[in-house]
């Protein structure tokens, strides 16, 4: 009776090893920036965006310099402003206030409109891209047999993972996956 209690014992406690074994699951890690700044497709979307943008500002840096000039213009006539004068002046003086109150208003949207065009430009450009380093991330990951993976990429603003100690570092193999051949390092975070 006591032989068949330790073979009971040893044989759970080795089903207990297996599944603990079985239950241990592999971690990865990944770096998106050096993903992206690799890609060439998500190089190309930036400059793109680049471009958008400097065309954008052209647009309203050409209307705050007609803004300006037609401040001077105004605090010119100001000058001017004498008794003799005064209904007169102040008459131009009051519409120059309203035309550089629209013009105004126009930059302002002008502004908020740009903002609006890149911000869904950039939606537009870099949606197929995420959805393309998704694939890649998620075939490595199955090829490799790994449970999890984590972006330690610095942009990343929700990344509670800060220490890593070993875990598979999958950012070359997605790479390849992805056709990339370069090695450029991820621009620095902007503080």
């Amino acid at each position: 009776m006591r032989k068949l209690i330790n073979v009971f014992v040893v044989a759970a406690g080795l089903v207990f090893t297996a599944n603990m074994a079985n239950a241990q699951q592999k971690l990865g890690h990944i770096n998106s920036e050096e993903v992206f700044a690799n890609l060439p497709e998500a190089k190309a979307a930036q400059a793109t965006l680049e471009t958008l943008g400097k065309q954008k500002q052209t647009d309203i840096d050409g209307m705050i310099k007609e803004y300006q000039t037609k401040l001077a213009a105004a605090q010119a006539k100001e000058k001017t402003l004498s008794e003799a004068n005064k209904e007169t002046v102040g008459k131009e003086l009051q519409t120059a206030g309203i035309e550089l109150q629209e013009l105004e208003k126009r930059i302002t949207d002008a502004r908020t409109k740009a903002s609006q065009d890149i911000g869904t430009k950039q939606g537009e450009l870099f949606q197929p891209i995420q959805t393309k380093v998704a694939g890649a991330i998620s075939s490595v990951a199955k090829e490799k047999g790994l449970a999890y993976v984590f972006d330690i990429a610095n942009g990343q603003g929700g990344n509670n993972l800060v220490f890593w100690d070993g875990g598979e570092d999958i950012t070359p193999a997605v790479k390849t996956k992805l056709g990339i051949t370069a090695t450029a390092k991820p621009a620095a975070p902007k503080k």
